[in-house]
C-alpha cells in the first residue's frame, strides 16, 4: 500500500473499530467507551483524507502527516487483532479443567492483566489520533461528505462528484454484473425498472430507507422533504416506491455485519415484483456471507493494458496523452507498481491530472518507496519503515542477511521464495524472524528448510503461510496449530513430511489448505473440525490410501482437489453430503474407484440431492468407467464446466445425458466416450481431442451430434478450430 491508500486503511480500521464496539465482549472488558472515542476521532480525520492525498505531492509536511496516520492505523490494527485473538482463546478456555485453570490464573496469559494492557494501549492510541487530528488543521484541508440533496455523492475511487446512477459505469466488472442480471430477467418490461445505487457503508435501517427513497425519486426527477420523516413515514414511502414494481437495487460499499439489520431490511424490501434484484458490493467477506443468497463474485485485478488505459483516462484529458510521450513512459512504470488495483490507478491518475512536470510524475512514481520493496539481494538498502518485502535472489552471506533482516521490525509481508541453505540454516534468520510479530504474510515457497522453526507459532497475526514445494521439510511443528488467525496454509509439494501436526482442529479460521504427506490416511489430526475451510487440496501423497472420516462436517467446503495420489482406493463416505461443494477435481489416481460400491449410500428420500457441482475435472482415472450416480444426481442442472482427460475406459451413462447446464466442455483422450449429452443449450465452448468416435459425431454439418453443438461460440476438434459463422 502507498500513501494514496491511507483513506482505504483508515476506512477499514474504522469498520473494524465499530465492529468491536458492537460486540458484547468490549463492554465486558471495559473498553467500549474508548473504542467509541477512537471511532469518532477517526471520523473527523477520514473526512479530509481524500483532499490530503491529492495535495500530498506538493506538500512535504502533508506527506509526513499521512505517514504518521498510516503508522498509527497499522499500530491500532495490531492491537485490535490481539483483542480478537484473545476472544478466540477465551472460547477455548471453557474446555480447560479446573486444575489447569488454577495454573492459568498465575500465568502471563491471565485475562485480567491482558484487559488492563488492552485498555492502556487503546487509550494511548486514542491520544495519538487526537494529536494527528489536531495537526490536520495546519493544512487547511477540505472535508468531503455525501451530498444527498441532489442525489450526488463523492466517489472516492474517482475523486469527483458523480450522479449515483453513474457509479456502475466507473467499473467494468460492476457493469458486467448489472448486464448479467438485467439482460434476461428485466427484458420486455413495459415500464423501466426502478434503478437505485446507494453507497451505504455502515447504516441504520431508517437512514438506508431514506437513501433508497431519495435515489428512486431522483431517478424520476422528483424530490421532497424527506429529512423530516419518522420511521413509519419512511417505511410507507419505501413501500410506495417499490410496491409491485420490478427493481434493481445496488447497495454499494457495504460494511455492516449485523445480521439483525439485514433481516429487517430484507423484510422492508420484499414488496417488489417477482424478479427484483439486490446487488451488494463490499470489501468484507463476512458481509458477503451474511447478505448473499448466490455465489459471491470476486472482482479481479485489471490486466496491464486495461490498467494503463484506466490510469491515462484519469491523468489526461481525452487525447492529450499523445502530446506527452515522456510522461506516458513514466506512467507505464507507475501502472506496473499498481499491479491492477483500480482504486490505486484512479487515485494516482487523478493526482497527476493537468500536471505536466516530469518531477511531479517521478514523486508519484516513488510514492510507495516507504511501503513496499522488491529486493534483488540481502545487500540492497531499504528503509526501516518498510511494510512489504519480496526477495527475488537470496544468494547472500550470513552477515548481509542479518543486517537486512534486522531492519524489518515493522514488516507485514515477507516473500522469500527459493531461499537457499545459506540463509535458512543460519542462526541470524531465526533470531531476526522472532522480531516479526506483525507479520500477516509469510511466503517461503521452494525454500530449503528441513524443519520449520518453532517460532512460527509465535506469529499470532499471521494470515497466510506458504511452504509449497519446500521439498526438504520433514516435519511441521505442532506450534503451527496455535495460529488461530491463519486463513491460508499451503504445504503441497512437501513430499518429505512424515505426518501432519496433531492439533490442526485448533486452526478454526483456516479457509484454504493444501497438503502433501507420506501418511497412509489422514485421520487423527482433526481435519474434519475445520468448519471454515472452503478450499482443500490434497496433492502428491503417494502412500495415501484413505482421506479422513467426517468430511461431511466441512459445511463450508466448496472446492476439493485430490491429485497424484497413486495408492488412493476410495473417497470418504461422507463426501456426497457436502452440500456446499461446487468444484471437484480428481486426477492421476490410478487405483481410485468412484463407483457407488465404494460405500456411497444415498438417502432414500426423493428430496435428497447431494451436492450441486458447477465444475468437475477428472484426469487419468483408469478405473472410471462411468460418471457415478452419486456424483451427478444433484448436479444435472448446475454443472457448467466439465473437463475429462485420459480416462480411457470412460463410457456414457443414462445420467450423462441429463446434464443440461453445460457451458464449457473439454474432453481429451477418452476414446471410449461415444456421445455427448443430449441437451446442451447453454454450451459456449467445446474442445475434443484424441476421441475418434466423438470427433466423427461432431463433424460440421454432417456429424450426428453437430445439432447439439452448432450454437457454441468456440469449437475445437483435434486442435482444429471450427467456425460456426461459415454455416
Amino acid at each position: 500500500m502507498a500513501e494514496s491508500f491511507v483513506f482505504n486503511i483508515a476506512e477499514n480500521l474504522f469498520s473494524k473499530v465499530w465492529d468491536l464496539v458492537h460486540q458484547e465482549i468490549s463492554l465486558a472488558w471495559g473498553i467500549r467507551g474508548d473504542l467509541e472515542k477512537l471511532a469518532n476521532t477517526l471520523t473527523t480525520i477520514k473526512a479530509v483524507l481524500l483532499d490530503a492525498e491529492e495535495k500530498q505531492v506538493r506538500q512535504h509536511q502533508l506527506r509526513v502527516w499521512l505517514q504518521m496516520l498510516r503508522n498509527a492505523c497499522y499500530d491500532t490494527e495490531d492491537v485490535l487483532d490481539e483483542f480478537e485473538i484473545e476472544a478466540l482463546r477465551k472460547q477455548d478456555r471453557k474446555e480447560i479443567n479446573f486444575g489447569k485453570k488454577v495454573g492459568y490464573f498465575l500465568s502471563s496469559s491471565n485475562p485480567l492483566p491482558f484487559r488492563f494492557n488492552m485498555a492502556q494501549k487503546i487509550k494511548e492510541l486514542q491520544h495519538t489520533f487526537r494529536e494527528i487530528a489536531e495537526l490536520k488543521n495546519n493544512f487547511h484541508l477540505t472535508e468531503i461528505h455525501d451530498c444527498p440533496r441532489h442525489n450526488r455523492r463523492f466517489d472516492r475511487e474517482t475523486h469527483s462528484f458523480v450522479q449515483a446512477s453513474e457509479v456502475i459505469g466507473r467499473d467494468d466488472e460492476k457493469q458486467k454484473i448489472v448486464k448479467m442480471l438485467t439482460q434476461d430477467d428485466l427484458a420486455g418490461v413495459e415500464d423501466m425498472p426502478v434503478l437505485a445505487i446507494v453507497g451505504i457503508g455502515d447504516f441504520d435501517v431508517q437512514q438506508l430507507m431514506l437513501k433508497v427513497v431519495k435515489a428512486i425519486k431522483a431517478e424520476k426527477g422528483s424530490d421532497g422533504d424527506l429529512e423530516s420523516m419518522n420511521l413509519q413515514q419512511s417505511q410507507t414511502a419505501l413501500r410506495e416506491c417499490l410496491n409491485g414494481k420490478k427493481y434493481l437495487l445496488i447497495l454499494d460499499d457495504v460494511w455492516n455485519e449485523d445480521n439483525r439489520k439485514w433481516v429487517e431490511l430484507k423484510q422492508l424490501l420484499s414488496g417488489g415484483a417477482t424478479g427484483s434484484k439486490i446487488v451488494v458490493t463490499t470489501r468484507i467477506k463476512k458481509v458477503a456471507d451474511i447478505t448473499g443468497t448466490l455465489s459471491t463474485h470476486m472482482l479481479k485485478d485489471l490486466p496491464y493494458d486495461r490498467s494503463l488505459s484506466l490510469f491515462l483516462k484519469f491523468a489526461f484529458k481525452k487525447g492529450e496523452e499523445k502530446k506527452y510521450p515522456n510522461l506516458v513512459e513514466i506512467g507505464e512504470e507507475i501502472v506496473k507498481k499498481c499491479r491492477g488495483v483500480p482504486l490505486l490507478l484512479k487515485t494516482l491518475g487523478s493526482m497527476l491530472f493537468s500536471k505536466t512536470s516530469e518531477l511531479e510524475w517521478k514523486l508519484v512514481k516513488n510514492i510507495s518507496k516507504n511501503e513496499c520493496c522488491l529486493a534483488n539481494s540481502f545487500k540492497q538498502s531499504i528503509t526501516p519503515s518498510i511494510r512489504h518485502v519480496s526477495l527475488i535472489n537470496s544468494d547472500s552471506s550470513e552477515e548481509s542477511a542479518s543486517a537486512f533482516l534486522n531492519k524489518l521490525g515493522h514488516v507485514r509481508t515477507l516473500r522469500f521464495s527459493y531461499m537457499g541453505k545459506s540463509v535458512t540454516s543460519n542462526k541470524s534468520f531465526d533470531e531476526n524472524c522472532l522480531k516479526f510479530q506483525r507479520l500477516r504474510v509469510l511466503d517461503l515457497f521452494g525454500s530449503t528448510f528441513e524443519v520449520l522453526p518453532e517460532w512460527v507459532g509465535n506469529l499470532k497475526h499471521l494470515r497466510y503461510l506458504n511452504l509449497c514445494d519446500c521439498r526438504h521439510i520433514k516435519k511441521l511443528p505442532n506450534s503451527i496449530c496455535e495460529l488461530q488467525n491463519l486463513l491460508s496454509l499451503g504445504f503441497a509439494g512437501c513430499d518429505q513430511i512424515e505426518e501432519l501436526p496433531k492439533y490442526m482442529r485448533n486452526m478454526t479460521s483456516l479457509v484454504f489448505l493444501s497438503l502433501t504427506t507420506k501418511q497412509r490416511d489422514l485421520n487423527g489430526h482433526g481435519l474434519e473440525h475445520l468448519k471454515s475451510l472452503q478450499f482443500l487440496i490434497i496433492w502428491g501423497c503417494e502412500n495415501l490410501q484413505y482421506l479422513f472420516e467426517g468430511i461431511q462436517n466441512l459445511t463450508s467446503l466448496h472446492t476439493l482437489g485430490v491429485a497424484s495420489c497413486k495408492n488412493l482406493v476410495s473417497l470418504p463416505h461422507g463426501l456426497n453430503n457436502l452440500t456446499s461443494l461446487q468444484t471437484l477435481v480428481i486426477g492421476i489416481c490410478e487405483k481410485l474407484d468412484l463407483s457407488e460400491a465404494q460405500g456411497f449410500r444415498e438417502k432414500e428420500d426423493d428430496d435428497y440431492q447431494g451436492f450441486s457441482l458447477e465444475s468437475l475435472e477428472t484426469t487419468a482415472l483408469p478405473k472410471l468407467e462411468t460418471l457415478p450416480h452419486w456424483l451427478l444426481r444433484g448436479s444435472a442442472n448446475t454443472l457448467k464446466n466439465l473437463m475429462m482427460k485420459d480416462c480411457k475406459n470412460l463410457r456414457a451413462s443414462p445420467e450423462w445425458h441429463n446434464l443440461t447446464s453445460l457451458e464449457k466442455v473439454d474432453i481429451t483422450r477418452c476414446p471410449g466416450l461415444s456421445s455427448l449429452p443430449d441437451t446442451m443449450q447453454r454450451l459456449k465452448q467445446l474442445r475434443i481431442e484424441g476421441c475418434p468416435l466423438l470427433t466423427e459425431r461432431c463433424k460440421q454439418q454432417v456429424g450426428v451430434d453437430w445439432p447439439k453443438i452448432a450454437h457454441a461460440s468456440l469449437i475445437f476438434l483435434d486442435a482444429i478450430r471450427i467456425s460456426v459463422e461459415d454455416d
